[in-house]
């Protein structure tokens, strides 16, 4: 009986080892602490490797529904035609970013999407504008590890040139950020501005 037991423990580990493994995806796109030696982050570089591959025919593009097809490509979804972006474009995964209607991008923005980013309807993204869904824990042991947390950026919304938006953060509906913001969280319907950004104004 007890060496049944110790059995059934074993496999039910096995389980949820292997079910952690599979999943590993869905669990990025839930946030979290994710470990360069976990199984299956093999499946991750490959992405990566992809979207650098891909980004390449991108920045290469002649015309804006080029560049459209090919980040389409790059996330795996289509890119509606109302929504234009400029080259160059980066970003080091792509199978996070999703995109709406009427969205324009302007040139030379870099969005690191592990931890998953939503742009709704018609938001604007000035130039240089990084979205970084990525961070490290502060303990040098475990420094090589990923802390993942998406940006959600509601519809409406205008991103200034050269602004910084952080891991884990919302741009409410019609907010506006100024140009070299650094972000954590606006509510809608606000002006916000400068490092780290504070709120400046309301929106009527």
């Amino acid at each position: 009986m007890l060496s049944n037991a110790v059995n059934m423990d074993k496999q039910e580990k096995e389980n949820i080892s292997n079910e952690k493994v599979a999943d590993i995806f869905e669990r990025m796109k839930a946030g979290g602490l994710f470990r360069p030696d976990e199984p299956q982050f093999v499946k991750v570089m490959e992405l990566v490797a992809r979207a650098q591959e891909l980004s390449v025919q991108l920045n290469a593009s002649i015309n804006i529904d080029q560049v459209r097809e090919r980040l389409s490509e790059i996330i795996g979804s289509s890119i509606d035609k109302s929504t234009r972006i400029f080259s160059p474009f980066f970003t080091n995964f792509g199978r996070f970013i999703t995109i709406g209607k009427n969205v324009f991008i302007n040139h030379a923005c870099s969005f690191l999407d592990l931890g998953g980013i939503t742009i709704e309807d018609d938001v604007l993204i000035g130039p240089r504008v990084n979205l970084i869904t990525e961070n490290h824990p502060l303990d040098p042991a475990d420094r090589q590890s990923l802390l993942l947390k998406s940006i959600v950026i509601k519809r409406n919304a205008w991103i200034g040139a050269a602004a910084t938006i952080l891991p884990g953060v919302t741009i409410g509906e019609n907010a506006v950020v100024a140009a070299g913001a650094v972000v954590k969280d606006v509510p809608a319907n606000t002006i916000v501005g400068g490092v780290p950004a504070k709120i400046i104004k309301q929106i009527d």
